[in-house]
């Protein structure tokens, strides 16, 4: 059973501590840079470690643009010894539950981008319903869901 818990000054390092394989480096922003982000968009994000067995195997922060306005899935991630194990695409189903909660405002639309190259993680997106939008900027395509 995979669960969210939200990144506080007990489990950052273990954030810090999650790891891609070399190949998949380039497809997403490491916790690092992601909690830099989180800090500075505080007032309207939420950072997550993903747990199984009590143990932090992944990452992922839910932002919401007031501007748009959606719910957006950034540097979502499972380490890399703990891939292939389903984990993605259930720590995807708690994060489509807590956003449909409406935790910072009033929206059905989740978006998220996903590297073009990265096929695996567009199949797992696209089988829970997200689409393609046709936005690209570089190697990162956009895929949205509406939920209610």
């Amino acid at each position: 059973m995979v669960e969210l818990r939200a990144i506080t000054e007990e489990n950052f390092i273990d954030a810090f501590n999650l790891k891609l394989s070399s190949e998949q480096e380039s497809f997403v922003s490491h916790p690092i840079r992601s909690l830099a982000q989180a800090y500075v968009y505080r007032d309207q994000c939420q950072p997550f470690g993903i747990y199984a067995a009590g143990k932090m195997i992944g990452y992922v922060m839910v932002i919401y643009d007031y501007d748009v306005p959606e719910y957006d899935i950034w540097h979502m991630m499972i380490d890399k010894e703990e891939q292939g194990r389903g984990y993605g695409r259930e720590a995807l189903d708690r994060i489509v539950e807590y956003i449909a909660t409406k935790p910072f405002g009033d929206s059905n639309r989740i978006a998220l981008t996903c590297n073009k190259y990265n096929s695996i993680a567009r199949k797992m997106y696209e089988n829970k319903g997200f689409f393609a939008t046709g936005n690209e900027d570089e190697d990162e395509i956009e895929l949205v869901m509406t939920v209610q």
